[in-house]
């Protein structure tokens, strides 16, 4: 695996945009298969699952055109031929959101249980299969495989979620778009890229109502038709920039069409004494260090960010902010409710001589504005802890080393190219 090679200390400046939303472009992408006709999809990203996912599609017969350098992608599926029920990829989380797709086109399918993802925590299938049977698909278990029948057109389900999953509601949206009837889902997710994926079935011909909501009605339709959908912003990337802008003690501006996400964000950055500047289609930052963390009205309680399922903050943007509340005057605890392997990566984080007390699997409490040194760290395969340490390492003046730090390619195209934009001194190496 690759490391990341950083001379930090530089402050980050500049404009940039960001990528279109990983977690709305995977699940998009394994909608399209619920149509014969073209779809063309723009503000594309260039990132590994969604080339894993083209390479399956050109495997068994779709058409696929993606032109990287306009992120344009378009996709056909009316001729997919040679389909073999068992190679579903599975060395991504994303795997699971071909399911309802698949079993709409084949009536039945094989895949193994390992589908793969960032080392977070035990990551459920389960939550899939409930919703596939809710359709009236038939599924059986037998050692590491899933054999799943049923009709192409299910019947339509009512169902209620123990947790809010995001892609099990994905899941859910694409069966009961094409089920006979009208279905409805309680306690489903409401993330940005949730409400993304339903509006994507909508451009095709869905009936859904309550999309941002914990509650979503969807009527069956007969066929679902191609059209053309942008990918929106992801607010992960923008929030990301924000921060590495932040911690440089840089000025970003960073250009977006999601301002309507951005208020929790906006209050987290704001806890830890960050302020940002929103305009017209941007939001900057200026760094301002020394950073101070803002103290609750309440004493004998920490300043704290919790993240939990939207719209709470964000669990993905945890990292970052962990790393950013390095550089702030004062303590922060960092709750993340939702993965028990989100924070397993805080060990590399006090290489770089950060005061980090690790209160169980979902609390780390950060002791903020102690001298850091250079460090060379190992990321786990989480997305944003490498990011996390990559922010630390250009914080700190003196070279530091990221090793095992390609899963950010999986999320972010041509991520040391745009930081290099920005001044910053990071070099891939082998």
């Amino acid at each position: 695996m690759s490391s990341l090679v950083v001379n930090g200390g530089i402050p980050l400046k500049g404009e940039i945009s960001p990528s279109g939303n990983k977690n709305s472009v995977l699940p998009i992408i394994c909608a399209t298969l619920l149509t014969d006709d073209l779809v063309t999809l723009e503000n594309v990203p260039d990132i590994t699952d969604v080339n894993k996912l083209l390479t399956f599609y050109k495997s068994i017969g779709s058409e696929v055109n993606f032109d990287k350098k306009n992120k344009t992608l378009k996709i056909k599926h009316s001729n997919i031929h040679n389909f073999d029920p068992e190679q579903v990829p599975s060395a991504m989380r994303s795997s699971l959101l071909l399911f309802a797709p698949l079993l709409h086109r084949l009536g039945s399918l094989k895949v193994h249980t390992n589908t793969k993802g960032c080392t977070l925590g035990v990551r459920e299938i389960d939550p899939h299969v409930n919703v596939l049977s809710a359709f009236g698909y038939q599924v059986d278990v037998t050692a590491q495989l899933l054999t799943i029948k049923g009709k192409k057109r299910p019947e339509a389900a009512i169902h209620w979620f123990d947790y809010a999953s995001v892609t099990a509601t994905e899941t859910f949206l694409m069966a009961a778009s094409i089920a006979i009837g009208d279905s409805q889902l309680s306690n489903a997710a409401s993330e940005p890229h949730v409400q993304d994926v339903g509006q994507f079935l909508k451009m095709m011909g869905a009936k859904i109502e309550g999309i941002g909501s914990n509650t979503l009605k969807i009527s069956g339709v007969e066929r679902l038709s191609g059209g053309a959908f942008r990918i929106p912003d992801d607010h992960h990337e923008v929030a990301t920039y924000l921060a590495m802008g932040a911690i440089t003690n840089g000025e970003i501006k960073v250009f977006h069409t999601i301002q309507h996400h951005m208020a929790l964000i906006d209050g987290a950055f704001s806890k830890l004494g960050v302020t940002l500047q929103h305009g017209d289609g941007f939001t900057s930052v200026i760094g301002a260090k020394p950073y101070s963390v803002k103290q609750p009205i309440t004493k004998n309680t920490f300043p704290k960010i919790e993240a939990a399922p939207w719209p709470y903050f964000p669990a993905d943007l945890l990292p970052p902010f962990i790393a950013l509340a390095t550089a702030c005057n004062g303590n922060t605890l960092f709750w993340n409710k939702v993965y028990e392997g989100g924070l397993s990566w805080i060990p590399e984080l006090n290489k770089f001589g950060a005061f980090a007390h690790l209160s169980d699997p979902h609390k780390v409490i950060i002791i903020g504005g102690v001298a850091l040194n250079p460090a060379t760290v190992e990321s786990p395969y989480i997305i944003r802890a490498a990011i996390a340490l990559l922010m630390m390492g250009l914080s700190i003046s003196g070279r530091s080393v990221i090793q095992k730090a390609d899963p950010i390619s999986r999320a972010h195209p041509h991520f040391v190219e745009n930081l290099k934009s920005l001044g910053a001194d990071v070099e891939w190496v082998e």
